[in-house]
């Protein structure tokens, strides 16, 4: 026996309202739970070192660096915190400590190879000749896998060392974090290359980041969180040393700018190729470059002032000197005086023309650390291959 028209979107209509109940029920219990990373493993530039650099004595912070927090120089080029420090408080671990540092570190939860002036390519001038660290990402992966092997001997023996050294599965279970590539880009800009030549010298140091990556997955890493570089263009650093640069409407280096989002483009579009050549890690690309830029853009809207200008230095409309940095001894009319910081660096970007303040810092983390400038659009703390939950 048939049914009426009537009868029949009668019944269709109310199997599409048990559907929409049943599954909507469902929904909440098919929401990802939260990762569970042991450590963290960090690889990098002056943006994630936490006292790296500083430990190999090749170019130590003094004063005013670490003001704001730990009320001393702390090893990192901040006056307090950078976003690898809220990174690893919001997953509830103690601050990385460097892999140089040899004094009272803990590898416990992890460890962190960044370290200030580092590119990824082999630089031409390594300190303390030059201008960058001899720690480039291919030293970096070659400290992790010291690192992996040795923190296991270390274990196996006993005594005191071995809590101060990661798990064995801590390795696979562990999240990964980068950020890397703007000295490279900052090496060409001050190599006397064009705007032209850096761009075009960007596959090559893709290619580089690439293989480090494929070489640190072979030693188990699976959940990697990588950031983008971030508007060089807006540092004072760039627009002081390039002043007849054309700008854009906020004032920050065009070109340069667009150099860094040609990286940034590059980079996506090798992470999108290693999860075609590695499908059992987790790839999070991260877009910093664009969060930063907004306290470039608009500052009021977030609390900040005055963002080309940096907090600690001296000299011209950005505060800016090369060869009167933060925390240099400077002579001023023949009294020697010490380039310190401003009054308020809480509402300030920049901190020492290069670097950001502990402040954007913890701006920046807040906001990627939601999933919203990530791509998956995942959380940082669901950000891990699911197979390792």
């Amino acid at each position: 026996m048939g049914y009426s028209p009537k009868v029949i979107i009668s019944l269709f209509c109310s199997y599409m309202l048990i559907l929409h109940i049943t599954s909507s029920a469902v929904i909440p219990t098919l929401a990802l739970k939260d990762c569970e990373f042991p450590a963290i493993f960090n690889f990098g530039d002056s943006n994630s070192d936490t006292g790296g650099l500083a430990a190999s004595l090749l170019l130590t912070p003094t004063t005013p660096y670490g003001e704001t927090y730990f009320h001393m120089p702390a090893g990192r080029f901040s006056d307090g915190r950078l976003i690898i420090d809220f990174l690893a408080k919001s997953l509830g671990h103690p601050y990385l400590s460097a892999y140089l540092d040899s004094l009272g570190t803990n590898f416990s939860h992890g460890a962190n190879f960044a370290t200030a002036a580092s590119t990824i390519r082999l630089p031409d001038l390594i300190l303390p000749a030059g201008e960058f660290s001899p720690f480039y990402l291919d030293i970096q992966y070659m400290q992790f896998l010291q690192l992996k092997s040795r923190s296991q001997l270390i274990r196996h023996r006993g005594g005191i060392f071995a809590s101060l050294m990661p798990k064995e599965e801590y390795f696979s279970k562990a999240l990964y974090t980068f950020d890397i590539g703007q000295n490279d880009l900052g090496e060409g800009f001050f190599g006397n290359m064009t705007i032209q030549e850096v761009n075009a010298s960007v596959p090559d140091i893709i290619t580089g980041f690439s293989t480090n990556i494929k070489k640190i997955y072979d030693l188990g890493a699976r959940s990697l969180w990588i950031h983008n570089t971030g508007p060089i263009g807006c540092l004072p650093y760039i627009v002081a040393n390039f002043p007849s640069a054309e700008k854009d409407e906020i004032g920050c280096a065009k070109a340069y700018n667009e150099v860094a989002q040609h990286f940034n483009h590059e980079l996506k579009q090798a992470i999108v190729q290693l999860r075609k050549d590695l499908p059992l890690a987790a790839f999070t690309y991260v877009d910093v470059y664009s969060v930063k830029y907004s306290l470039f853009k608009e500052p009021e809207k977030y609390g900040f002032e005055l963002p080309l200008v940096a907090c600690c230095g001296s000299g011209g409309k950005y505060n800016y000197n090369a060869t009167a940095g933060c925390g240099a001894i400077i002579t001023v009319n023949g009294s020697q005086i010490l380039v310190g910081s401003c009054k308020n660096p809480s509402i300030r970007v920049n901190w020492d023309g290069i670097h950001y303040t502990e402040a954007a810092a913890k701006f920046v983390f807040d906001k990627i650390s939601t999933g919203a400038y990530s791509d998956p659009p995942l959380p940082l703390k669901q950000a891990c291959h699911r197979s390792l939950n």
